[in-house]
């Protein structure tokens, strides 16, 4: 079971962004930036295009919810989106508020970050993507 499903199934905590039948939205720990967000199928899967073309279309349209979420919630110019998947054998979608490329950096990351602002965000980002459902 990976770290992401153990998220999923509430073992352990995180900062949800929102989720449905298929998929989970969450602050990622370790941002690069604030509001950097995740979005994970529920089915464990390994790599992103082995998803079927179904799940896949609808993570991308889930992701695409939370971008706008994040948009309206964010000071940024636009919402970078990225597709790594070697950190975690579980497939999953970079969300990035960004003003700037650099802002997508991964290896830059903000270095402890504060609690009480990663729960603000992920309150304001989840309450913008409900306010649009």
């Amino acid at each position: 079971m990976t770290i992401f499903s153990r998220i999923i199934a509430g073992e352990i905590p995180s900062y949800k962004i929102a989720e449905n039948d298929k998929f989970y939205a969450f602050l990622d720990i370790n941002p690069v930036n604030w509001g950097h967000t995740l979005v994970v199928p529920k089915q464990e899967t390994d790599y992103i295009f082995d998803l079927s073309d179904a799940d896949l279309g609808e993570m991308m349209k889930f992701a695409k919810k939370v971008a706008k979420a994040l948009k309206s919630v964010m000071p940024c110019r636009k919402i970078g989106l990225s597709v790594i998947g070697l950190e975690v054998p579980h497939a999953h979608i970079h969300l990035v508020p960004m003003q700037k490329e650099g802002d997508m950096d991964f290896k830059c990351k903000i270095s402890d970050p504060d609690p009480a602002r990663m729960r603000q965000i992920a309150d304001q980002v989840s309450a913008a993507f409900n306010n649009e459902a």
